[in-house]
């Protein structure tokens, strides 16, 4: 298994500079190229400015789709909300991610109405894994330098980055998703969820690309951090189309769902 290059935390993923704007700092590089960041901060971020849209009812996210048009550049960015429908008990809102003028990440959440005690709970089967009581070490084979890896703890229950197939996992991030500001259970679901297809990888890295062109995170439930889980597995057809899906979870049981579209391709 790869031991990370070793390096400072960032204070924060991202730095606010007032406006709806943000420079991505360090911590936001995944394990491809020094200048793209990882899709987990910035999918996060499309989070946090949807979940914080202000809104007169008392509404909360249930699903988020986000869709990855491109690799997202490391420079300052800036994140836009609008309100598609509006409505006392649902609504449907449109974030997107800009860096130089160019739309790099979109996301479409449904808000809907929380009255306590509507209906009676119907629990899944779920059972919440025992959380190891040490950090997983190191990330996949032959990559040396993976900052966002590094900012976040990851606890493997099942699988590893170093193992194919599928895997569970706890996470908790090491730093703020932006600066000054703790970041909440959603936030810190969004910035490890999207790691679900490299933590089940069915294929080695270094040979095979599986990008996900998406991910799909539909919540039943609100998450409480610090701690979330995943537990991820993929599957690939021969024609080069994947598929990673996922149950989400917190440490009081699962909380929802996600699915994330591959695009698969030998290196």
């Amino acid at each position: 298994m790869s031991q990370p290059v070793q390096h400072n935390l960032s204070s924060a993923f991202f730095l606010p500079l007032g406006g709806g704007r943000y420079e991505p700092t360090e911590s936001t590089i995944g394990p491809w190229a020094p200048g793209t960041q990882h899709g987990g901060p910035p999918g996060a971020l499309l989070m946090h400015a949807l979940s914080t849209y202000p809104s007169d009812h008392d509404l909360q996210i249930a699903r988020i789709t986000i869709e990855i048009l491109g690799p997202v550049p490391i420079g300052a960015c800036e994140v836009s909300v609008e309100r598609l429908r509006g409505g006392k008990r649902i609504e449907l809102l449109r974030a997107q991610y800009a860096t130089g003028g160019k739309v790099y990440m979109t996301a479409q959440a449904w808000r809907t109405e929380r009255i306590a005690g509507i209906v009676e709970r119907k629990p899944g089967s779920f059972v919440v894994p025992t959380m190891p009581s040490t950090e997983t070490a190191g990330f996949f084979q032959g990559i040396d330098y993976f900052p966002y890896g590094h900012a976040l703890e990851w606890r493997f229950v099942e699988g590893g980055f170093d193992q194919l197939g599928p895997a569970t996992v706890w996470a908790r991030a090491r730093i703020p998703l932006v600066e000054g500001r703790e970041i909440s259970g959603l936030e810190s679901l969004i910035l490890m969820i999207d790691s679900a297809n490299g933590v089940s990888a069915e294929l080695d890295i270094r040979q095979w690309s599986y990008v996900p062109v998406d991910l799909s995170v539909g919540l039943f439930r609100l998450p409480v951090g610090p701690w979330v889980g995943m537990s991820a597995r993929t599957v690939i057809e021969p024609d080069g189309i994947g598929q990673t899906m996922s149950t989400a979870f917190d440490s009081a049981g699962a909380v929802g769902h996600s699915m994330q579209t591959l695009f698969v391709r030998p290196q």
